[in-house]
């Protein structure tokens, strides 16, 4: 007898959402194979370099995960309909970055920590983990703006959690420029095409067959 995940799996939403996390995955990690050795070009302007860097950010860029764990969650658990155009602006939005990563390949000139802090040796150790490309555009911001899409138009979710979520969001996109993992480009980028594949992903919906 199916189980209620073969089942899941077998929906509409179901094969979109593994479609998402297949894509995700080939996206930041697969491109690398076509990119190695690639010139990688600095998309830095003036006025990154008038940014701090502030080590204790960190923080924020690497506890954001569970930020989207609770907000994608709460995209994919909505009513059928909405939770497909939330899956389809993801889809849209890592296929944008896909292309851009393989096609205008982005690094970024990183500072040396010459810290010995708790937060210097966690910067540290996330240049170390986390190579300086797949930049543009910057799939922190990216994601974390699809975050504020899956909750701002949900009537079961309290206004104060949207207003939580887009701070949460905001945040997440200055600490990609304190802990200098990208630069203002990226993060431009990032909620533009969220916003975007959103509404492409709107219009598309509807073209969803049903299983």
């Amino acid at each position: 007898m199916p189980s209620k995940i073969d089942n899941f799996l077998k929906s509409t939403l179901g094969k979109l959402i593994l479609a998402a996390v297949i894509l995700h995955m080939f996206t930041y990690f697969g491109t690398r194979l076509f990119t190695t050795g690639l010139y990688h070009y600095d998309m830095s302007i003036r006025a990154d370099e008038l940014i701090p860097l502030l080590p204790w950010t960190v923080v924020i860029y690497l506890g954001c995960y569970v930020f989207w764990a609770v907000n994608y969650t709460l995209g994919c658990t909505q009513d059928e309909e909405n939770a497909i155009i939330f899956i389809l602006t993801e889809i849209i939005a890592k296929s944008v970055c896909l292309i851009c990563y393989v096609v205008i390949p982005a690094t970024i000139a990183r500072p040396v920590i010459e810290g010995t802090g708790i937060f210097d040796k966690a910067l540290i150790w996330l240049y170390a983990a986390d190579p300086a490309d797949n930049l543009f555009p910057s799939i922190h911001c990216l994601s974390s703006w699809i975050c504020v899409i899956a909750v701002r138009d949900q009537k079961r979710i309290p206004n104060v959690y949207k207003a939580v979520t887009v701070v949460l969001a905001i945040m997440v996109c200055i600490s990609t420029l304190t802990t200098k993992q990208h630069v203002i480009v990226d993060v431009i980028a990032g909620i533009l095409i969220a916003e975007i594949s959103y509404r492409i992903a709107s219009r598309l919906q509807p073209l969803i067959p049903s299983p």
